[in-house]
């Protein structure tokens, strides 16, 4: 709607993986340098943390697409809350099994079939990874405790994979009380705010992504945005989005702390609702 106003090719502030508009800030490029250490280097289990909306899926696609093609086949389960036997049931047909040989078997089979297919990767040159996605949605602490047996295929069977959670902070204090889980996680990484320099960076990033080629907010409304938003990507997706719109509307040639504000002000105000 706004984009002709704004002389833009693209909405700048959708919450996609569209690597055009990924931002490297410092928090997610030593996220993707730990990861790509952790994978690269067969070193088993990380975790990567971080409030809601700081991009932990978004930095786990840029990962994915960063990674040499030997590293397959990449298992990303964005609905973990099954029971044990469902997760690896699933995580077997991920990995290649027959679906029709798994549905129904027993959790010996299941397990059995997960270990031939990492072993039959590993035997074409290709090391899987595992990514769990909203680990911190996980219930059942049992199908933690078999997450962390699948990785003794690991010593006992020298194979090479690599499994790593996608979470929120919350997750990092349920795996310290596990004890066993938290010695095999190798890496863990947490996603941090955004500075208010790297706020500023981000949007102008996004914008200059979409084909903006002279300035959309004056300093005052960025310095709104990064407070209303606290530095993280998707708050500062929706204020600024919204105050493209708002902008567009008042026919404005820049976005002003007052339409910032107003904009804060009315997604404060569907929030408490």
């Amino acid at each position: 709607m706004y984009e002709q106003h704004w002389q833009l090719a693209d909405h700048p502030f959708e919450n996609n993986s569209d690597p055009r508009f990924f931002f490297r800030s410092e928090t997610h490029e030593a996220a993707l340098l730990k990861m790509r250490y952790l994978i690269e280097n067969n070193k088993g289990a990380g975790i990567l943390a971080g409030a809601t909306g700081m991009g932990k899926t978004y930095v786990a696609g840029m990962l994915a697409a960063d990674l040499p093609e030997n590293f397959a086949p990449l298992v990303h389960i964005v609905f973990p809350q099954m029971s044990s036997a469902e997760l690896l049931a699933y995580l077997a047909v991920e990995l290649g099994a027959d679906e029709q040989q798994i549905c129904g078997a027993g959790l010996d089979v299941i397990v059995r079939r997960i270990q031939q297919q990492l072993a039959a990767a590993n035997e074409r040159g290709q090391q899987p990874v595992i990514l769990i996605d909203e680990a911190h949605t996980i219930d059942d602490p049992s199908v933690f405790a078999t997450l962390r047996l699948l990785l003794n295929f690991q010593e006992q069977g020298h194979m090479k994979f690599t499994l790593i959670f996608l979470a929120q902070h919350s997750l990092l204090s349920r795996i310290r009380r596990l004890g066993e889980l938290e010695e095999r996680l190798t890496v863990n990484c947490l996603l941090q705010p955004f500075s208010f320099d790297e706020t500023v960076a981000y949007i102008q990033h996004r914008l200059q992504a979409a084909g903006a080629s002279e300035p959309v907010f004056d300093a005052e409304s960025l310095e709104t945005i990064f407070a209303e938003s606290g530095g993280i990507p998707r708050k500062i997706n929706r204020l600024a989005d919204l105050a493209l719109l708002v902008g567009y509307a008042d026919d404005s040639r820049t976005i002003s702390r007052p339409q910032a504000e107003a904009v804060a002000e009315e997604v404060a105000g569907l929030v408490s609702y």
